[in-house]
Parts: structure tokens; C-alpha cells; sequence
């Protein structure tokens, strides 16, 4: 809080002076504050106004205004944010700000303004600073206010910079407040309420929410580096520096205890000195006690507590008991008692450092590091200390010294410590009742009425008076309808009894006089008021006979109810001789009445709230007359306001207890309806409400709100009234409000039932009904305080508050929670639900609450954290075993609700935080403890909770208590241990803590907090293990299992999570790949051993129906057992598997390349034997089946790119590999082919008849087609058949291709095209005969036999591929070419063969020729004229003479008749002859010259031998018969080139050895150039 002043000088308006009447209106923080109205057009106001200011990010509104007749209109306005306002004590000139018309929004809030005017004004705004600050305090707030201005809410320090800074000096009339309802500090609470705020502060800051646990990262956990785990260490708070508020005893509500353990420096350096005493009197701690002190480092989680009395300072005290309860620790107010040896044994190292190790097993009670740093935090805590005392100075003097019950650090994300002897059971089944002291401790819930005997004396008395003789059982009045003879009004409202005759009620008794609607409204005693009024008037005897009525009364009231006031007794601790007198004394003063009673009442009247607007300008002139008796005054009118305020002061004398004080509200009306109302009803103004007080139920000194009543069911009435009375009661003139002594009573009632008959367990009464909340006690307890507040004008609701309040001392009983929590929703019901008639709102009904709106507000903030507290450790405190304390959870969590509707519907407060997500954070803190603990005491919690046998247990020296890289051991407990946490939480506390359904599910919190802290743990290990790889590869893949399993089971579908990649692949992604690495090694050598056992077996088909072996089988079962290794990860991260199926898919292929490999080369020897080669082929093809249905199971066309390549890589090598074996098996059959198609051939040759086969012998020639194919299908039938039987369909139709193939060929090269001659004597064998028509028919039809044989009626080849066989087509293609002729297959020679000439790539020489072509017009026959130039270049060696002449042949059909060939003369001894010898050729017109080519040798001329051939070019006349004349150098080439036709062409011709052209054909066309002498 920072106090703002503003100073509205003034202002320069444009315009006529005459139009401008204008006032200014200040909103800052929804506050308004106006200024008066003043004239002109350069008005001056010259006003002050201050606002506390909470939030600096607001800004302030300025508006000036101008008044008008009907409605006032906006001149302008201007927005200034706070954050640009300076800090000072002093005024200065001020600003000109220029005004704008229009106001800038963002989300509901002003962010700025708009559209200039030409009107501006003159402002002085600034922030006050404290007041005597220092200076050296001054310059380190500033330096604090900048760093909070820079990084706002999340500014974290360091502990050393903390520790170094030097407490300051304080100003205490600066740093403290006096608050008599109580000395409880919530500056660090969760929520700051209102009230918190009601003293400006002495700086400006800004406020430090404080920060959730979540919001602190969970640091590396492993104790390998010697990382402590310490909760308190580990998450350390960021450290607020804000006094903004009260300083007091500090609660739990204070900075020390936190929702997230937020620590105030400033609450232990900037205490104040002059209110220490009085704060721990409030609390009730005496003076004499040892006080508790927190050094102003506190900070680090090791408190020090200071003696006074008999310590040095600095000097550690190592037993701080309450002496109240030597096994509560009393944490700041918290009252707990630790199940732990002690609740910090951190202080115990400190002061004892050789008990830092257990004296049994001598195990460290926390890990070095923790004990190392604690040491060094004290080390300079110490120094510090020792450097602020210089000497013997008195530890209460020092600015940081806090008196009161200080305690222990205990934040909401703190764990218990758990490091002790025995640590907690991972689920506690400790009951809280026994364990410790559960409620919380301060000025409001410490019943400080228990020490205070005066009060208790008084209460005592007046318990008695009002039970012996109570308001329950009094005589009511005997009324009758009464006529009046005279104007009479009425006891109860002093209206006047109208009409004639039977106006009334008057009662037989006592003679009071009242309207019949207001008899049920008298409450005061028949008998008693009867005895009274007979005294007054000298009655004697009827007095008398009173007084003896009521006597009797009272004796039978003893006499039936003695537990009453035995129970009195005992609750006071008063003597039964004590006791005896006192009763008689209080029936005394009871028959007394008021005869002897008299007392002084000064009323003021305050103010009043909420009026209702009786006038027709929509307000109301309020006033307010007070009687007391037959007294009566009235205050001044305040005209126009619905909020008047009054502060007048009135004085009664009053001598009867039953008087009542009558305080009516009126709204004054000065016109002809208000005089008419005059003359009827002595009332001339409107009524605005009434509070009726009996006189006996006030004491003391009272400041009270009171709600304004109807006065009958017509009235219109709203709002509430402040009255301060005094009471000065004869004899009981320094004695406590009602109020007061009713909390006295209840408190001490509450005490003795709870603490003193019940040991502490809170009876819980047993009631029904609507009205049950109002039920407090058992019968007897709840009919003296129901007695006590019916006597005193208690209202039920404080009853209710009182209650409320002692029972936050015991909050953590079983059952409690469920009690306050319907108490408080009662509470927030009463106060928020307001009626219709009224427009109080409901947090200014709340304020006028008698309880105390800072005292109730105070008590649920500490409520609240407290509540905090306990659930951040609802494992231990609601244990899963227990359905009472999971019963108390969930009533826990719904006063935690209670609380959050409080803050948001009485207090009215913007944004209290969600009840949802406090409990949200408290779950994740308790969570985050869990995990520490578990994680620290892994090894010995397995042990006990899933080991049974004991002679397994080990136990494991600290060092190895954790995580090692030695082995994998501690991660598969852990994993155990945070699934037994996650399933408690699943099923335990899921369904306790259902109220928030869309925002807590705390399995699944559970299953979130544990992974995340889990995973930052190992991938922190795994980072180390990846280092140095000490285990085995399959101990981390085993991990990598149980890790997949967790994360599969109980995190992948969080909401947080879902849809997201893990990243725990990644950790075990480089132990994964190295056991694939290792894989390949064992499946190579399985490879080896398996063919190595099938090759000794002989390579033995697995089983009848499977036609591979076994080395197959247990190639790919090692190999799909590795395959579903993999799988079984179910790795979702799509790379991480990517990078595996890359790394299997090379292992695949090296396996089965390697088991190819082998077969091939051993192939061959195994060919010659029956059935083996169709098995090793066979296994081949099942390697390419099972290859494809692992290439499915690795995600078909969904692998990845890279692995898919690599095994469609590997299928075709396989493809290749079987292609390789059917070739090198097909091949081993070629000898006895042969055999079978010579023999084929000779039964052939000796089928005669040479012509066209008629029809009639058809028959003829199928037979000679079977006996020519009898050897062949000899030696098919028996293999295909075997094959049929032996091999795979893929395999036998691979091994009957090839087959195919080899028979066709052979055929082919054996019978129709028998190879060509030697080509160096151009003859052809002499058993190669060509084929006469009768045989090509003979072949043709054992052809088709042979097709339907190899496609055996569709078990075999099909019949489209045998159809489309190339090597058919040949076949067929050489049996057509025997029955053409010899021109026919010249000419389609000429035609298909285009590059006879091509391909030259070494020529010879070359030859120049000129060739002119000329068509005769009439015969249509082709002159072809040749010239022969000359040659060039010719390369040839000899010894001899070189004559070398140039040979030019025709070649073509129809040239037999015809010359074909000249020569030029030969030229001697010259490599470059020249010829120029010119030739004609005839050509008929059969064909065109396309069916023509010349064919050119250039020869050496050799007398009595062979000419030898030096070179040949050829041109086809095709090519020039467009141009129709050529010329050109033609390179001469060493042969001729043709394809598979032409040398099929030229194999029939060569056949032909009785046709001279056909022999000169192929003689000229199977030239090539002779070898050279010198080579």
C-alpha cells in the first residue's frame, strides 16, 4: 500500500466565464473523491485529497465537470498512470495536463484517454514517503523499489545476496500498528484482504503476490555429484523485502509460512521495538517467559531461538518446548507435533556437529552437502550477528528481534524432513489427533480469555444470572383486549392505539399496553416487570407474592438442572463453597430486579449506511431520535445523503435493566403531508428504520453496527446504523462488553469440554435440521451459551463466528473440517445473501459486523494458509488408510471453498485466489515432497514395502542409497514406488477430492508431477550412463521397457501431455542402438551356426508341407525376435524409430546378403544331387517372402524412406541371388539337353518328303513329331516332375523358365540354326542340311507340344509369357525363314540390317566413291552408276608387293540373272591409289532401290593364292534416294556388323549350298580383314 496525494490547483477553461460552474472528480482504485464547484473560466480549487493506492499498474481518472441545472456535463478528462507519479514530502508547482473528450479502454479497465480539448488543468500528485525513514533506509528501499519496478512479481535473489545485505535500521512509528483484536501479521499470505490495507504503508512498492511452488524448478536430483535433495534447499524462495503491513506475532498467514515458503526479510529486520510487549500480551504470552526470537536471516530454513534470560546471543537453544505441551513444536504459531525426532534436525547439526550421524549405524541424517551448506549459512549469519551486537548488547533491543512464539520455517512446498532413523511410512497411517497439536494459533484463535480471571469472574456471575433465572423460561404476559379511554401508544413501538373501543393489549399482570401485532415483540419478564412496577407503587403484598413465585421458579430450575451449574463450575474452576455463595448472590439480585439498578448510557450516534431514498430527488434528509426510557433527543438533520454521518453524543441516566434504547432513523419532510402526519400520528416525517436495544444486554464500552428494522410489515426499510455506547453500570463499572464476555464464556466453554474432558478430540454434537449449524455443544453446554446470548442480545451469527473461531484452533480433528466448513457457509450465506429490501451490500453488512471484520478477515487468511499447509502434506495428514481422515480431506477442501466465497461474495474481492487451484498447488507441493522422499529413501522403502523375504534384505551403506552408474538397480524400485504413489492417489484420493471435476483430478496431477520429476531425473542419469556405459546393453533396454510402460500406463493421455512427443526415447536412443550393434554380431554368428546344423542335416526340408529347410526358420525367428524388441518399445517418437528400422534394416540385410552369399557359392557342387539345389533355392525365395513380411511388420509404406530402400535393395539382391541359382542349375542340365536334341535331330533328318504337307498327312506328321520329341520328353518328364514335387511355385516357375530357355535354344542352335562355319574356308559341316518344309512342320507341332508341356494345363509357365518368349520367337521366326526364298531373305536382310556399316570406331582407310542413281521412266528399272575415285589412308603391312584394287558387289534380289560384282585394277606399292574407274549396274523393277546396298572391299591382289582383305564399307542405296546422286569418303571397316536376324538370315542361307547366291551372300557377308604379315 502507498499513500497517493493529489493537490487539484487549477484549471484554464476555454470559453465564456459566464457557462463554466465546474468541479473535478479524482477515481483512482475504485474510490471517487469530488471538489467543490467554483465559477469562471480560470477556476481555482486548491483542494488536497490522499488515496491509498494497492495496485500501481491502475492509473489515476481526473475529470472536470460542469454543473448544470438538470444534469452535469463532461468537460474533459485526463488519465495519469500511477507508475509516472514522483515520490515526495514536499508539494510542488504541479503539471499542466491538456484534457481530452474520450476515454481509452482495454478488457474493462481505463488505459488512457483521447481526443484533445482545448481546456487544461493544474495538478500536483505524488506519493508520500515514510515518514523519518532513515536515510540509509531510504537509499535501500529505493534501490528495492527499482529492482521490484524492473522484474515485477518474479524477481528471485540468491542466498547470498541476502545473507551479505546488512539489516537496516528501523523507524518504528513507521514499521508497526497497534490492533487491539489482533498482532497477527498476514503480509505474505496467500491472498491479501481488504483489511490488510486499512493503514497506508510507509513506501511505495508494489505488491509480491506470492509465489506457488510450481512456479520454482525442481533442480537435478542426483546424489552421485553430491546434489542435495533437501526440499528446503532445493526449491529455494525468492525472499520479499515488502513491510508493508502490521508487524505482530507472526501467524501462519505471515511471510514465514507461505503458500510457497516465501520468506519477508522485512518481517524479522523491520519489527518494531515499541509494540513488542503489548503484542505478546495480546497473544497471551507472559512476560516472564523465554522469549522466541528469529535471527533476521531466517531465510535459509534453520531458525534460532534467543533466551533472554539466561542465553548469550548467538547461542543456539536446542529445546524450544511450549510449555503447554512438551511434545507440540509450535511452528510460528502453527501448532504441530512432528512425528520427526525433531522438526529441523538441521539445528541439532548445527549446534552439536559430531550428532550429525546416527550414533547406531552412523548413516548421515542428510547428505554432506545439505550439512555443508547449512554451515556455511550459519557461519555468516553469525558474523552478522556478532557484528550488530559489538559486545554484550540485549538481543530484544536488536531491529530484527521479534518477541512472541516464534517457530520453525514451515512453507507450503516444504516436505517434513525426512531423513531420521525410521523414515515415515510411504503411506503414514498417523493419526493428526495424536501427532499433533492441528489448529491454528494467534490473537484471534488462541482464546486469550482463558488467562484473563477478572473477565472469567465476571462471565461467571453472569452466566449464572442468566441460567438460574433465564429469558427461555420467563412468564410470559397474560394479555387481554383492553379498551382505552384516553389516547394511549403502545409500549413496544410507541404508535398510538387507534379507534374507539378494543384498541389494544394490555397484560392482567404487569399492565403493559401494546398493539396486537406487537405482543409477540415484549420480551421482558412478566413476573419480573409485575414485581417491579408493585414495589415502585408500594404493593407490598403482591410483591411479596412475586418474589416468592420466582423464588420457586429458581429453586425448581436448580433442582431440575444441576449439570448446568455443575458443569458453570467447572468450566470457571470456581469451588463448590465459592460456588454455593455465588448462587446465592445472583437469586438475590434476580428477585432485586432493578430496584437497585441504575446506570449512565452515553450514546453516540456515528453514522449510518445503505438509507432508503424517500425523497423524489432520490435521496433522503436522515436524522435519528434516541430514547432511552421516557428520554428522548434527536441528532441533526444531514440533508441529501443516504451515507450520513453524525457523530453526536448523547447522555442517559437509566434505573431499570428492562428499559430498552429505541433508535429510529427519519427522513425530515417539511411539507402539508408531513404537518397532516403530525396532527394524526405525533410522526411527521418518513420512517427509515428502527433498532430496538434492551438496556441489560449492554456492558462496557460498545461499538456496534446495527442492522435498521421494520416497524411494521409496511415499513421500507434498508442499511444499518454505527453507535458507539457506554455503559457505566453501578458496581460494574470497568467490565467488558457483552460481546466480549459471550467470547469469553464460549472460549472457555470450548477449552474445558475439548481440552480438559476430551484430551483435545473435539466432540462433535449430534444435530439435524436446518438450524443444526447453530448447534455448537452437546445439550447442556449449547443451553448456557444459547441462555447467555437470548439474555445479553448476542446475535446468533456471533455466536456463530465465535465458534467458528475456536474451532480454527483444532481445524485438523476428525470431523472438525466439516463443521467449520458448514459453519462458514452459514456465515457467507448470512452475509451475502442479502434481502431485497435492502441495498447494504454485502461486505458493508460484513463491516458492521460485532465480531470485527479485521479480526474474522485475519482469522481465515491464517485459516487459509494453515489449511494450505496441511493440505501440501495431505499424504501424511490424510492418510489413504484412514476413510475418517479422507472424509476430513474432502471437508477440508470444501472450507478452503468456503473461504474463497467469503473473500468473493462478503469481502467483495475481484480475483481471490480459484479454491480449485490452491488446491491444485497444494496437491503438486505434497507431490513434489513425495518424490524427494521416495527418491532419497528408494532402496530402503522397496525393501520393506514389496520385499517380504528377509533374508534378502541388505542393507546399503549411503553412498549407494541412490541412483549409481555401476548398475541400473535403483530406477526399477523407483518406477514401483511412484506407481504405488500414483494408484493411492487414483483410487484413494481421486474420489475424496471431487469438487472441482474440471479442474482437479489428482490421479492424473499424480501421474503429471511424478513424471516430470522423474524425467528430469533420468535423462540426467542417462546422461551420465551414456558417459560410461557400464551395464549391459539389455539392463538399459529392460529400463527402457519399464520406463515405456509407465509413461504408456498413466501419462501418455494427460491433458498436459496428450498429442505430444515424449522425449524419454531419447534417453535410452544411443543404449538402443547399441543393442542393435550387438544384435547384428548374434545374428551373423546364429546365421552360421544354423547353416553349418542345416548343411550337417543335409539341408532337410522343416516338415512335410514346408518345402525350405530349417536354417530359414532360424534365421528369421532370431530375427523377429529382435524385430519385436523393437516393436515392444513402442517408441512414439516417429525419428527415434526411424533411426532404429535404419539400424535393422542393415542387420537384415547383412544377415540374409551373408546367407545368400553362402548358398551361392557352394551352389554349384550341389547341383549334381536330386532335390537339394530346388531346397537351397527354395530357402532362397522364402528368405525373399519373409523379407517382405518383416518389410510390413516395420510399417510397410510407412517406413522410413532410408530403411525401405535398404531392404527393396536387398530384395532385389535376393531376386538377383535366385536369377543366379536358377541360371547355374538351369546350366547344369545343358549336357544332357544336348544329348536329348542331337538325338532329336537325327530322328528328324530322316523324316522324308520335302514339299507342303497335305491335309491327308496330318496324322503322319504328329507321329514323326512324337518320335522326334521322344528323347527330350524322356528327360523332361521325369525332372519336371520332381520339380513339380520339390519346389516352391515361385521357384519351379524360375527353374522352368530356364529350363525354357535352355531347351528352346538348344533346339534352336542345334537343329534349325546349327551354327556357322569356319569363316576362314566359307564352307558349312556337311551334316547340316536345311530343313524341308515337312520337318519345319514337324517342328512346328512338337514346338506346341513342348509349350503345353512347360505350361502343364496352368500348374506351369503361363501361356502369354511361353507365347511371348523371345527365345520362341526366334525360334519360330529361323522355321518361317526356311520356307522363303533366297531373294526374299536377301532382300529382308538389306532391309532389317541398318548398321552393317556402323561402328567403325578404328577405320582401316577409307574409300572415295560417286554414286548416281537413275529410275527408266517407261520399264521402271534402276541404272545404278558407281565411280570408284580413289582410296586413302590405307593401313596395311607387307613384305611383299602391295597391289591393293578395289572390289564394288551389288547385293539384292533378283540379281542372279544379272552382273553383281566388278573389280578396279590394282595399283602397285601404293597406300593412297587413285582409281577413277567408273561402273553400271542393272536393277529390275521387282523392287526399289530401298531393297538394294553396295557393299565396297578394298583387297590386296596375290598372285596364286586368296586375295587378302584389307578393309569393307557399305552404303545403302536407300540412304540416297531422295538425293539421287552421292559422293562421299566412306571409312572402311575390318567387318561386317548384323543383329540376331542376320546372322539367322545368314545361318538358313548358309544352308543352302546348292544356291550360288546364297553361298556368295553369305561368303561376302561373313568377310572380315585378314591378318597383316607383320602382326
Amino acid at each position: 500500500m502507498s499513500l497517493l496525494c493529489v493537490r487539484v490547483k487549477k484549471a484554464s477553461l476555454r470559453g465564456s466565464p459566464d457557462k463554466f460552474n465546474t468541479y473535478v472528480t479524482l477515481k483512482v482504485q475504485n474510490v471517487k473523491s469530488t471538489t467543490i464547484a467554483v465559477r469562471g473560466d480560470q477556476p481555482c480549487w486548491e483542494q488536497d485529497f490522499m488515496f491509498e493506492i494497492s495496485r500501481l499498474e491502475l492509473g489515476l481518472i481526473v475529470e472536470v465537470w460542469n454543473k448544470g441545472l438538470i444534469w452535469d456535463t463532461m468537460v474533459g478528462n485526463v488519465w495519469i498512470p500511477l507508475k509516472s507519479i514522483r515520490q515526495s514530502d514536499e508539494e510542488g508547482p504541479g503539471d499542466w495536463s491538456t484534457l481530452d473528450a474520450e476515454v481509452l479502454m482495454n478488457e474493462d479497465e481505463i488505459c488512457g484517454t483521447g481526443s484533445p480539448t482545448p481546456h487544461k488543468i493544474l495538478l500536483d500528485a505524488r506519493f508520500e514517503l515514510p515518514f523519518d525513514i532513515p536515510e540509509e533506509e531510504a537509499i535501500y528501499w529505493t534501490q528495492k523499489l527499482e529492482k521490484l519496478n524492473a522484474i515485477r512479481n518474479h524477481d528471485e535473489y540468491t542466498i547470498q545476496e541476502e545473507v551479505q545485505k546488512k539489516p537496516l535500521p528501523t523507524a518504528p512509528s513507521q514499521c508497526s500498528l497497534e490492533d487491539p483484536d489482533s498482532a497477527v501479521d498476514d503480509r505474505d499470505s496467500d491472498y491479501r484482504s481488504e483489511t490488510s490495507n486499512s493503514i497506508p504503508p510507509p513506501f511505495h512498492t508494489t505488491s509480491q503476490p506470492n509465489a506457488s511452488v510450481h512456479q520454482f524448478p525442481v533442480q537435478s536430483r542426483l546424489q552421485l555429484q553430491g546434489i542435495s535433495r533437501d526440499p528446503c534447499v532445493g526449491t529455494i524462495p525468492n525472499y520479499d523485502l515488502d513491510y508493508r503491513e502490521k508487524k505482530g506475532i507472526s501467524p501462519t498467514g505471515s511471510s514465514r509460512y507461505g503458500s510457497s515458503g516465501n520468506l519477508s526479510q522485512g518481517s524479522s529486520q523491520l519489527s518494531e521495538l515499541d509494540h513488542d510487549n503489548e503484542n505478546i500480551h495480546e497473544s497471551g504470552v507472559d512476560d516472564g517467559r523465554d522469549q522466541e526470537s528469529y535471527h533476521s536471516h531466517h531465510s535459509s530454513g534453520t531458525p534460532e531461538w534467543y533466551n533472554e534470560a539466561d542465553r548469550e546471543p548467538g547461542h543456539l537453544n536446542e529445546n524450544v518446548i511450549d510449555e503447554h505441551d512438551e511434545n507440540s513444536k509450535k511452528v510460528n504459531g502453527i501448532a504441530l507435533e512432528s512425528p520427526l525426532p525433531s522438526v529441523y534436525p538441521e539445528l541439532e547439526l548445527i549446534a552439536k556437529p559430531h550428532d550429525g550421524y546416527n550414533d547406531e549405524d552412523n548413516i548421515p541424517l542428510f547428505p554432506p552437502a545439505r550439512a555443508r551448506w547449512i554451515r556455511a549459512i550459519n557461519k555468516v549469519r553469525l558474523q552478522i550477528q556478532e557484528a550488530q551486537l559489538g559486545g554484550d548488547v540485549d538481543p530484544s533491543k536488536l531491529s530484527w528481534f521479534k518477541g512472541g512464539t516464534g517457530g520453525g520455517l514451515y512453507g507450503i512446498d516444504s516436505m517434513p524432513d525426512l531423513r531420521k532413523k525410521k523414515p515415515i511410512p510411504l503411506v503414514s497411517d498417523l493419526s493428526l489427533v495424536q501427532s499433533r497439536k492441528a489448529g491454528i494459533t494467534s490473537a484471534m484463535a488462541t482464546r486469550t480469555s482463558l488467562k484473563d480471571e477478572e473477565l472469567k469472574n465476571h462471565v461467571y456471575k453472569k452466566t449464572l444470572q442468566a441460567l438460574i433465572y433465564p429469558i427461555s423460561c420467563t412468564t410470559p404476559h397474560n394479555f387481554e383486549v383492553w379498551t382505552a379511554t384516553t389516547p394511549t401508544y403502545c409500549y413496544e413501538c410507541e404508535g398510538l392505539l387507534w379507534g374507539i373501543a378494543r384498541q389494544g393489549m394490555r397484560c392482567t399482570e404487569c399492565g403493559v399496553k401494546c398493539h396486537e401485532k406487537c405482543q409477540d415483540l415484549l420480551n421482558a419478564d412478566c413476573l419480573q416487570r409485575a414485581a417491579e412496577k408493585s414495589s415502585k407503587h408500594g404493593a407490598e403484598d403482591r410483591t411479596q407474592n412475586i418474589i416468592m413465585a420466582m423464588k420457586d421458579r429458581m429453586k425448581i430450575r436448580e433442582r431440575n438442572k444441576p449439570e448446568i451449574f455443575e458443569l458453570i463450575q467447572d468450566v470457571f474452576g470456581v469451588t463448590k463453597v465459592i460456588h454455593v455463595q455465588q448462587m446465592k448472590t445472583i437469586k438475590q439480585s434476580v428477585l432485586d430486579g432493578t430496584s437497585k439498578w441504575s446506570a449512565k448510557i452515553t450514546i453516540t450516534v456515528v453514522c449510518a449506511q445503505g438509507l432508503q431514498a424517500k425523497d423524489k430527488t432520490g435521496s433522503s434528509d436522515p436524522y435519528v431520535t434516541v430514547q432511552v426510557g421516557k428520554t428522548k433527543k434527536r441528532t441533526k438533520t444531514i440533508y441529501g445523503n443516504l451515507n450520513p454521518v453524525w457523530e453526536e453524543k448523547f447522555y442517559f441516566e437509566c434505573h431499570n435493566s428492562s428499559d430498552r434504547i429505541k433508535v429510529r432513523v427519519w427522513d425530515e419532510d417539511d411539507d402539508i403531508k408531513s404537518r397532516v402526519k403530525q396532527r394524526l400520528k405525533r410522526e411527521s416525517d418518513d420512517f427509515l428504520g428502527q433498532t430496538i436495544i434492551e438496556v441489560r444486554t449492554l456492558s462496557g464500552e460498545m461499538d456496534v453496527w446495527y442492522n435498521l428494522e421494520k416497524r411494521t410489515d409496511k415499513s421500507a426499510v434498508s442499511g444499518a446504523i454505527r453507535l458507539q455506547i457506554s455503559v457505566e453500570i453501578k458496581g460494574e463499572e470497568k467490565v467488558a462488553p457483552y460481546h466480549i464476555q459471550y467470547t469469553c464464556l464460549h472460549e472457555n466453554l470450548f477449552h474445558c469440554l475439548t481440552d480438559l474432558q476430551s484430551s483435545g478430540v473435539v466432540k462433535i454434537p449430534d444435530a439435524k435440521g436446518d438450524e443444526a449449524w447453530k448447534v455448537y455443544f452437546d445439550e447442556t453446554a449449547q443451553e448456557i451459551v444459547d441462555e447467555f446470548a437470548m439474555r445479553y442480545g448476542i446475535e446468533s451469527i456471533y455466536q456463530a463466528m465465535t465458534h467458528f473461531a475456536c474451532l480454527s484452533s483444532k481445524y485438523m480433528c476428525p470431523g472438525v473440517p466439516a463443521v467449520m466448513s458448514t459453519l462458514l457457509a452459514n456465515i457467507n450465506a448470512y452475509y451475502a445473501h442479502t434481502t431485497a429490501s435492502t441495498n447494504v451490500s454485502a461486505s458493508d453488512r460484513f463491516a458492521a459486523s460485532n465480531f470485527g471484520k479485521e479480526r474474522f478477515v485475519k482469522l481465515l487468511d491464517q485459516l487459509h494458509n494453515s489449511l494450505r499447509i496441511d493440505l501440501s502434506m495431505y499424504r501424511n495428514n490424510f492418510p489413504a488408510s484412514s476413510p475418517e481422515r479422507l472424509q476430513d480431506l474432502k471437508s477440508t477442501v470444501d472450507l478452503l471453498t468456503s473461504i474463497t466465497f467469503f473473500r468473493m461474495k462478503v469481502q467483495e474481492l475481484q480475483s481471490p485466489p480459484r479454491a480449485g487451484q490452491v488446491v491444485k498447488d497444494c496437491v503438486k507441493a505434497c507431490l513434489n515432497s513425495t518424490y524427494e522422499y521416495i527418491f532419497n529413501n528408494c532402496h530402503e522403502l522397496y525393501s520393506r514395502e514389496y520385499q517380504t523375504d528377509p533374508n534378502k534384505k541388505q542393507e546399503l551403506p549411503p553412498e549407494e542409497q541412490g541412483p549409481s552408474i555401476k548398475n541400473l538397480d535403483f530406477w526399477p524400485k523407483l518406477i514401483t514406488l511412484i506407481v504405488s504413489i500414483i494408484e493411492e492417489d487414483k483410487n484413494s484420493y481421486t474420489p475424496v477430492l471431487n469438487q472441482f471435476p474440471q479442474e482437479l483430478n489428482v490421479g492424473k496431477i499424480s501421474a503429471e508431477v511424478m513424471w516430470n520429476l522423474f524425467a528430469q531425473d533420468m535423462k540426467y542419469a542417462m546422461e551420465e550412463h551414456e558417459k560410461h556405459r557400464l551395464c549391459k546393453s539389455a539392463d538399459y533396454m529392460n529400463l527402457h521397457f519399464k520406463v515405456k510402460w509407465l509413461y504408456n500406463e498413466y501419462v501418455r493421455d494427460l491433458p498436459a501431455i496428450k498429442g505430444t512427443i515424449p522425449e524419454y526415447p531419447a534417453w535410452f536412443e544411443q543404449f538402443a542402438m547399441q543393442w542393435l550393434d550387438e544384435n547384428e554380431e548374434v545374428s551373423l554368428e546364429f546365421l552360421h551356426g544354423a547353416l553349418e546344423r542345416d548343411k550337417k542335416d543335409g539341408f532337410q526340408q522343416t516338415s512335410e508341407h514346408a518345402l525350405f529347410s530349417c536354417s530359414v526358420v532360424d534365421v528369421f525367428t532370431q530375427l523377429n525376435q529382435s524385430f519385436e524388441i523393437i516393436k515392444k518399445l513402442e517408441c512414439p517418437d516417429p525419428v527415434i524409430v526411424a533411426h532404429y528400422m535404419r539400424r535393422f534394416a542393415k542387420t537384415i540385410s547383412k544377415v540374409l546378403q551373408q546367407y545368400a552369399d553362402i548358398l551361392l557359392k557352394n551352389f554349384k557342387s550341389y547341383c549334381s544331387k536330386e532335390m537339394l539345389p530346388c531346397i537351397l533355392m527354395n530357402n532362397v525365395q522364402q528368405l525373399r517372402v519373409q523379407l517382405e513380411k518383416m518389410f510390413e511388420a516395420m510399417g510397410g509404406k510407412e517406413l522410413d524412406s532410408e530403411a525401405a530402400e535398404t531392404l527393396k535393395d536387398l530384395q532385389v539382391k535376393l531376386n538377383n541371388v535366385l536369377d543366379d541359382l536358377s541360371d547355374v542349375f538351369g546350366v547344369s542340365f545343358q549336357p544332357r539337353l544336348d544329348e536329348c536334341v542331337k538325338q532329336m535331330g537325327d530322328i528328324l533328318s530322316q523324316v522324308k518328303g520335302t514339299g507342303n504337307v497335305p491335309a491327308t498327312a496330318r496324322n503322319s506328321v504328329a507321329q514323326d513329331a512324337d518320335n522326334v520329341l521322344g528323347p527330350l520328353m524322356d528327360f523332361l518328364d521325369g525332372n519336371l516332375t520332381l520339380f513339380a514335387k520339390v519346389c516352391e511355385k515361385t521357384v519351379l516357375k524360375r527353374v522352368l523358365k530356364e529350363l525354357w530357355k535352355i531347351v528352346v535354344n538348344t533346339v534352336e542352335r542345334t537343329i534349325v540354326l546349327p551354327p556357322l562355319t569356319d569363316q576362314s574356308d566359307h564352307m558349312v559341316r556337311e551334316e547340316a542340311r536345311s530343313l524341308t518344309p515337312k520337318q519345319c512342320a514337324i517342328m512346328d507341332l512338337a514346338l506346341d507340344t513342348i509349350k503345353q508341356y512347360f505350361h502343364a494345363g496352368g500348374n506351369g509357365l503361363k501361356k502369354t509369357f511361353l507365347e511371348k518368349s523371345p527365345d520362341l520367337q526366334s525360334l519360330r521366326y529361323a522355321l518361317s525363314l526356311y520356307t522363303q526364298t533366297t531373294d526374299t531373305l536377301i532382300k529382308t536382310f538389306v532391309q532389317s540390317q541398318t548398321a552393317q556399316g556402323s561402328g567403325v570406331g578404328d577405320p582401316v582407310g577409307e574409300v572415295s566413291i560417286q554414286i548416281d542413281l537413275f529410275t527408266h521412266p517407261g520399264t521402271g528399272e534402276h541404272k545404278i552408276t558407281v565411280k570408284v575415285v580413289a582410296a586413302n589412308d590405307l593401313k596395311w603391312q607387307t613384305t611383299g608387293m602391295f597391289r591393293p584394287f578395289v572390289e564394288v558387289t551389288m547385293i539384292g534380289p533378283h540379281l542372279s540373272d544379272k552382273k553383281r560384282k566388278f573389280t578396279t585394277k590394282s595399283k602397285s606399292n601404293n597406300w593412297a591409289p587413285k582409281y577413277n574407274e567408273t561402273f553400271h549396274f542393272i536393277l529390275g523393277n521387282e523392287n526399289g532401290p530401298d531393297s538394294y546396298e553396295l557393299q565396297v572391299c578394298v583387297k590386296d591382289y596375290c598372285f596364286a593364292r586368296e586375295d587378302r582383305i584389307i578393309g569393307i564399307a557399305l552404303m545403302q542405296l536407300r540412304d540416297i534416294i531422295d538425293k539421287g546422286s552421292c559422293a562421299c569418303w566412306c571409312p572402311l571397316g575390318r567387318r561386317i556388323h548384323m543383329d540376331e536376324t542376320g546372322l539367322t538370315v545368314l545361318r538358313i542361307l548358309s544352308q543352302r549350298t546348292n544356291d550360288e547366291v546364297a553361298k556368295e551372300f553369305v561368303k561376302l557377308k561373313s568377310e572380315s580383314r585378314s591378318a597383316e604379315e607383320g602382326s
